[in-house]
C-alpha cells in the first residue's frame, strides 16, 4: 500500500471512531442553531398574521424534532429536521411578506382609481 495513503486512512478511521463516541458534531449543533435563529426570525415577521402562520407551525415543529434528535444523538435526524426548520421559517417570511406587498399593491390601486375618478369629474 502507498506509504502516503496509510496515514489518511489511520486517521480517517480515528476521526470516524471519535465522531462515533465523542458526542453531537458542532456542524450539526450549528445548523439546529441556525434553524432556531429563522423560526426566531419568522415569528417576529409573521406576527399574529395568517399569511405564512402554517409554515412558521411547521418550523417549530421540526425545530422541536430537530431538537430531540439532537438530545438523543441522533445527528442525521437533527440535521434533516433542522434544515426542514429552516426552509419552512424561510417560507413563511416570504408568505408573510408577499402578503403584505400585495395588500400595499392593492391600496395603491384604489388610490390610483381613486385620482381617476376625481380627474374625471367634471369641473
Amino acid at each position: 500500500m502507498n506509504k502516503t495513503l496509510l496515514p489518511l486512512i489511520g486517521l480517517s478511521a480515528a476521526a470516524s471512531l471519535l465522531m462515533g463516541c465523542g458526542g453531537t458534531s458542532p456542524m450539526v449543533k450549528e445548523r439546529v442553531a441556525k434553524s432556531e435563529t429563522a423560526v426566531q426570525q419568522a415569528t417576529a415577521t409573521v406576527g399574529n398574521s395568517e399569511s405564512g402562520a402554517v409554515e412558521l407551525q411547521r418550523a417549530k415543529d421540526n425545530l422541536q424534532t430537530a431538537q430531540a434528535e439532537l438530545k438523543s444523538k441522533d445527528e442525521k435526524n437533527a440535521e434533516r429536521f433542522a434544515q426542514k426548520a429552516q426552509l419552512n421559517a424561510e417560507l413563511a417570511i416570504a408568505r408573510s411578506q408577499s402578503a403584505s406587498a400585495r395588500k400595499a399593491a392593492d391600496e395603491v390601486l384604489a388610490s390610483v382609481e381613486t385620482l381617476r375618478r376625481e380627474a374625471a369629474r367634471p369641473q
